[in-house]
């Protein structure tokens, strides 16, 4: 059930009107700037002591990455917001915010293949223990969240599209002190508002729908005041993984138009999943929908599907026209990543590997192509792959 209230906007309204602090300015000017100056010693004083608040060093603060900042606060619900320079450094800087060594990180399975290498190759070696556990057990009243510090929740999760009652899991997490921190990339505060449900901290890697246009490389993260004050003041300024102005300026751009993209997505994946659900060749579809958890309001375009042991999958990705091959997602442009080649990476155990992907499963970003022209040509890539 949505939580918008009669007479308040909705999010398409909200992230399309929201004004800019520079007077006049539909589009926030890039304010392309290391530091910014003061007119007086008791103004430059008044900064450093902490009695004002204005601009004084981009690694810290600027007001085109602020623009970007106030605009995600405002469509997650939260009271304040922090961005980054990734993905990756918004999640690395939430945890070293806040877990120190001894305190205990549980983490959802399925979960990011880098989340689940910073946890291994970073945090365990500081000393903190990290354990991992599938979905159902965040849910229930167990003693899951038992010495836990800061449980690290994706819904849905990677890979298989697991998804959460995020809402219980606050509440189980709560009753035991651990903070929760959820990934919010899949489904954006279009579908899902976490910090509604309870959350603590909600995250994205903004490179994926938040810009909606394969240029930017960034991340953000939202929630209280008082939360997003201690990371920006231990991680964003010590770790230095700050959000540059004109990444900041495409994000803003590519929010105005979240909504449409989000439904435009949805309407793909829906026709997807309609055909895919009696396709032959396809015999397994994780593609959560409105309604599959508390919360979720609707079906964003990435979705994994596990195909027939007849299809010669390295066949079926180059019989592909429209759909290309890469890591990412959330673009306008529709992908294909097959479970065989992230099964394969070089390097550690990753996440895929240890919780058990199948390497028959192909990941889809469905983009914003004629969905009859992406659903013609997976389809001809199907039959032609066939043995």
């Amino acid at each position: 059930m949505s939580d918008h209230q009669p007479g308040a906007p909705s999010i398409e309204t909200l992230l399309a009107t929201l004004a800019s602090e520079f007077e006049g300015a539909v589009t926030p000017p890039i304010v392309q700037t290391s530091l910014f100056t003061f007119d007086s010693y008791q103004a430059f004083e008044d900064r450093m002591s902490g009695r004002s608040d204005d601009p004084l060093y981009t690694r810290v603060q600027n007001p085109t990455v602020a623009a970007f900042e106030r605009l995600i606060a405002a469509a997650e619900h939260g009271e304040a917001a922090v961005g980054f320079a990734s993905g990756m450094a918004a999640i690395s800087s939430v945890v070293f915010a806040f877990v120190r060594p001894g305190d205990r990180i549980a983490c959802v399975e399925h979960v990011y293949p880098d989340a689940y290498r910073l946890f291994e190759r970073l945090m365990r070696p500081f000393g903190v223990e990290v354990s991992y556990h599938p979905v159902e057990a965040f849910q229930s009243d167990a003693e899951i969240f038992q010495g836990v510090k800061l449980a690290y929740l994706e819904s849905p999760t990677s890979a298989v599209f697991q998804t959460l009652d995020l809402e219980r899991v606050a509440v189980n997490a709560k009753r035991h002190g651990a903070l929760t921190v959820v990934d919010n990339s899949w489904a954006t505060p279009v579908f899902q508002r976490p910090l509604t449900l309870g959350i603590d901290i909600v995250l994205h890697s903004a490179s994926k729908y938040l810009s909606g246009h394969s240029d930017t490389v960034a991340g953000v993260v939202a929630g209280s005041e008082e939360k997003i004050t201690r990371i920006r003041d231990l991680s964003l300024t010590l770790l230095g993984g700050k959000l540059a102005p004109f990444e900041a300026f495409l994000l803003t751009r590519g929010l105005r138009t979240l909504g449409a993209r989000m439904r435009q997505h949805q309407s793909t994946a829906d026709v997807f999943v309609e055909r895919l659900s009696v396709h032959p060749l396809v015999t397994g579809i994780f593609s959560p929908g409105p309604g599959s958890a508390p919360g979720l309001e609707g079906r964003s375009g990435l979705m994994s599907v596990e195909l027939d042991k007849t299809i010669d999958i390295p066949r079926f990705a180059d019989a592909l026209k429209l759909f290309r091959l890469g890591v990412s997602w959330g673009g306008f442009e529709s992908l294909i990543l097959p479970a065989q080649i992230a099964l394969n990476q070089a390097g550690e155990q990753n996440s895929m590997q240890r919780f058990g992907v199948s390497g028959r499963i192909v990941r889809l970003s469905l983009g914003l192509e004629d969905p009859n022209d992406l659903w013609a040509d997976f389809d001809a890539a199907l039959k032609a792959s066939a043995t």
